[in-house]
């Protein structure tokens, strides 16, 4: 039988087989009340930072309606539970004047706890993108997972996946002002396609300062990397500053991309470019009024 999705599954099938997990413990998805002042919290947890007005939201609903999603924890001696999933709900509960939780018990060692945390909080948490980047790199490198593994986990495209972790190549500047969002992930995600820190900052400071769309920084980043192509392109034929300037007027003359090679003793050609026989009339056109 095909394996269902992780979306599809309970957490304990996130890291072994339900029925597995039952056969070693009988209560495994029964639901127990446990004293607050018994829970840890979870070393691992991957949110860093907690909305003190959703925490108070939270407290305000469970106080109208209790808790409606169990936390879930791991037994560590016979008065001391630690966090698996659930802190947001535990400070809530907490901040609304409960002394006890509902709560699933698990088995799981250290591995397997965070690699717990992670996936529930990437489905179920409103982390921010930095925040659900570096859950992800901890999943691949901490607990062994491969790219497949991890989408397989999150039930994310690998794509997804990628285009998250390369945010944590961003400049730290850039990745506080995406968490405290004075970017989008778009915006960052358009910037990270420059490979200078220097101009990656540059961008990301006019972004804020003019309001740019996310459009309008993929349009500078793509104008970007094309003066950078050209340039190292001009670099390997050999063309000297003089020459590349010359090529760019010939450009806005004839308005197409001029293209010029020299070689080493002085000879080379000029190659301008058409793209229909209508556009060569104009160029031929341009020559013909030069010559009259």
């Amino acid at each position: 039988m095909a394996k269902k999705s992780a979306l599809g599954r309970g957490l304990g099938a996130l890291i072994e087989d339900g029925a597995e997990l039952k056969a070693k413990n009988k209560n495994t998805d029964l639901t127990k009340e446990i004293d607050l002042s018994k829970i840890e919290s979870n070393p691992f947890q991957p949110r860093t930072r907690f909305n003190q007005e959703s925490i108070e939201e939270l407290a305000q609903s469970i106080r109208l309606l209790g808790i409606v999603q169990p936390v879930t924890l791991r037994k560590i001696s016979n008065d001391k539970y630690q966090l698996i999933a659930g802190e947001r709900r535990v400070k809530a509960s907490k901040l609304a004047g409960l002394e006890k939780v509902p709560a699933y018990i698990r088995e799981a060692n250290d591995d397997a706890m965070l690699e717990l945390a992670l996936v529930e909080n990437i489905q179920r948490e409103d982390l921010d993108s930095i925040e659900i980047a570096i859950s992800y790199q901890r999943l691949i490198e901490e607990c062994s997972l491969t790219h497949e593994n991890l989408s397989e986990r999150v039930g994310k495209k690998r794509s997804t996946i990628s285009n998250y972790l390369r945010l944590l190549k961003l400049p730290a500047e850039i990745q506080l002002g995406l968490r405290n969002k004075q970017v989008s992930m778009g915006h960052a995600r358009a910037i990270v396609n420059v490979e200078d820190a220097e101009k990656q900052i540059d961008i990301y400071n006019k972004t804020i300062q003019n309001d740019y769309s996310v459009r309008k920084v993929e349009e500078i980043v793509r104008s970007l990397n094309n003066a950078d192509a050209d340039k190292a392109k001009d670099s390997k034929t050999g063309l000297s500053e003089e020459y590349v300037g010359l090529k760019n007027h010939l450009s806005n003359f004839f308005s197409a991309k001029v293209d010029m090679k020299r070689s080493k003793n002085g000879k080379g050609k000029i190659i301008i470019p058409f793209i229909s026989d209508d556009d060569l009339e104009r160029i031929l056109g341009i020559l013909d009024q030069m010559n009259s």
